[in-house]
């Protein structure tokens, strides 16, 4: 399995942005000092501001370098949040990183893939999962990547590590959903540079999907909700 790289990530985040001589290790010290670790600095579509990619989320700087700003910014010209289109195109490159190594539920008629970050322990995502065959027939292929929740030293993390690892990886992950053993294996993966990128997406919760345009839902949606939201997305 190949190793997660942000050079995909920071090149669709630099794409959103306007040029600029941007000092990064200036950046990256202001933002050390708040505990957050830069990956790319642009300038952005928003007068004198810069736009940080970090590995907890987008965040907005100002020029001078005195000010951050955590949250949403919405344009009033073009009635859009300038967040969200910074970060589709940069979470459309990330989860492309993982195709490979994804655990894949896939409807046989395909229509949309949806990426969907996960944690066995968590009650929405067992709920999701359990609506795996309407999905599918909705021809929504499923791509899990993991997210535990309580971090990388967590029993979670563990048993998330166990399911990438088995034989049949479906089966273990719906039997982790199920609140089964499951069988403890090892083998190299990417399980933490899956939790990497879903922190890098500002994500803190599951479930977290993903669409193909890359927009981002946080939290559970019934798997005809998610079909008509789908049918929805502009081609």
């Amino acid at each position: 399995m190949k190793k997660f790289s942000y050079l995909a990530v920071m090149a669709a985040f630099l794409s959103t942005g306007l040029t600029a001589q941007v000092s990064l290790p200036e950046v990256n010290k202001a933002f050390s000092e708040v505990g957050l670790n830069v990956k790319a600095v642009a300038e952005s579509t928003v007068p004198g501001m810069l736009q940080v990619q970090t590995d907890k989320g987008l965040f907005f700087m100002s020029e001078n370098k005195q000010y951050l700003f955590e949250g949403n910014i919405y344009d009033l010209k073009t009635k859009k949040l300038v967040n969200e289109d910074i970060l589709k195109d940069i979470r459309k490159a990330g989860v492309k990183e993982f195709n490979d190594s994804a655990i894949e539920f896939k409807a046989a008629d395909e229509k949309y893939v949806v990426h969907v970050f996960t944690d066995t322990s968590c009650g929405y995502c067992r709920k999701l999962h359990n609506e795996m065959a309407d999905l599918n027939k909705a021809g929504i292929t499923v791509r899990y990547l993991a997210f535990p929740r309580g971090g990388i030293q967590s029993a979670t993390y563990d048993e998330l590590q166990s399911i990438w690892c088995a034989k049949d990886t479906q089966q273990a992950m719906t039997d982790g959903k199920a609140g089964k053993a499951v069988k403890q294996a090892s083998c190299k993966n990417t399980v933490a540079q899956q939790y990497e990128l879903g922190q890098s997406f500002g994500i803190n919760g599951t479930p977290a999907l993903i669409l193909p345009d890359g927009r981002l839902i946080p939290g559970y949606q019934p798997a005809a909700a998610l079909a008509a939201t789908l049918s929805q997305e502009a081609p």
